[in-house]
């Protein structure tokens, strides 16, 4: 199938070149290596997530503090994913790629597979965001649906009422069903923008997977005579509370009520130009403090990072500060919401899909 396509629009082309040059100006005026303190993290939040587990083995005589480090172990593999394995996927963390790729497999210890998120991310959501059929981030499940104009069915009918019941489940879909349906589904999205997955990494996707159950599980319950209850039910916990954590920061990002979710027309070509849709597609977030900017990654400027994925989330600040005065010069649609207000708003948006009551923007 043939990939989508931007409208070509040439004054948007010239649009862009002008705020590239802003931002690389403004950057260019920074002195100061910001991404050290991104390499600095690459060591300490690693670090933090084993010192845990290495407490929960210790302390397996007090079921409290075993339970209490595992789920510290979900949060810290968040922060892992926003500062660490987000960065090392667009290269940001060293001017080696090897390195950031090397850091980048953290992801496989962690339940994950490195490899096709970043398929996904790079090829597919960075590509078309909020496009159907292309982003993988808005690729439907049956349970929930995303897109606002396609009918909703069955269960879709009622997913504002159970929604918080399916979302704790976000990471065990990633480890048990989305990894496996990418490696071995032809009919899945990654597939369309990719092509064919080596069998090398089909072997070490079901290898990692393995390992991880093996030191998440097996080794307290072999080694450490945890019971297996015991064993079984940390780790849900663990997975249970970064699922939360993790859709909490991710989803004001993209999928709300104020934003296009295009349609392609007969020639699988888009209604904005890439431009354009990167504004219509994208929220940032209301707040900008020290824990936002140094703890969860800065994904609260979420545009600046689509528009110049080749700099670090270190810079997003000053980015987007000329991203916002650039918008207002230019009528573009900047968008920006407190986050309690776009979790509503996403609430929304799955309650107007539930009732078919949405109106998309469209060509």
């Amino acid at each position: 199938m043939e990939k989508p396509s931007y409208l070509k629009n040439s004054d948007d082309i010239k649009l862009f070149n002008e705020l590239r040059n802003r931002v690389n100006q403004r950057i260019e005026n920074i002195s100061e290596n910001r991404d050290i303190y991104i390499q600095i993290k690459a060591v300490i939040l690693p670090l933090i997530y084993f010192t845990l587990y290495c407490i929960a083995l210790f302390s397996a005589g007090r079921s409290w503090m075993y339970i209490g480090s595992f789920v510290l172990m979900g949060i810290s593999l968040v922060l892992i994913y926003l500062n660490l394995i987000h960065e090392a996927a667009h290269n940001n963390i060293y001017k080696s790629k090897r390195l950031n790729s090397l850091l980048l497999h953290m992801f496989d210890l962690v339940g994950a597979n490195s490899y096709i998120w970043k398929k996904r991310h790079i090829a597919s959501h960075h590509a078309y965001p909020n496009v159907d059929g292309w982003d993988t981030d808005i690729e439907q499940s049956g349970l929930l649906l995303i897109i606002p104009w396609i009918k909703a069915k069955g269960v879709q009918r009622f997913q504002h009422r159970f929604f918080f019941l399916v979302y704790p489940l976000y990471l065990f879909n990633w480890m048990f069903i989305r990894d496996f349906r990418d490696f071995f589904d032809n009919e899945r999205v990654i597939l369309k923008t990719q092509g064919s997955i080596p069998l090398i990494e089909k072997v070490k996707m079901v290898s990692y997977k393995l390992f991880y159950f093996f030191y998440q599980i097996a080794v307290p319950v072999l080694f450490f005579k945890v019971s297996v209850g015991l064993a079984l039910g940390a780790w849900f916990l663990q997975v249970i509370v970064a699922s939360i954590f993790a859709l909490f920061v991710l989803l004001p990002l993209h999928p709300l009520p104020d934003n296009a979710f295009p349609k392609l027309d007969a020639k699988n070509g888009l209604p904005f130009s890439w431009l354009r849709h990167q504004f219509e597609v994208t929220n940032d977030l209301r707040e900008n403090n020290w824990f936002v900017r140094n703890v969860l990654g800065n994904f609260n400027f979420h545009v600046a990072h689509h528009l110049f994925p080749n700099y670090s989330y270190m810079y997003y600040n000053e980015i987007t500060e000329e991203i916002e005065e650039f918008a207002k010069e230019h009528h573009l649609s900047y968008k920006r919401f407190p986050i309690f207000t776009a979790l509503g708003k996403h609430v929304d948006l799955l309650r107007q899909n539930a009732n078919n009551a949405y109106y998309i923007l469209e060509e």
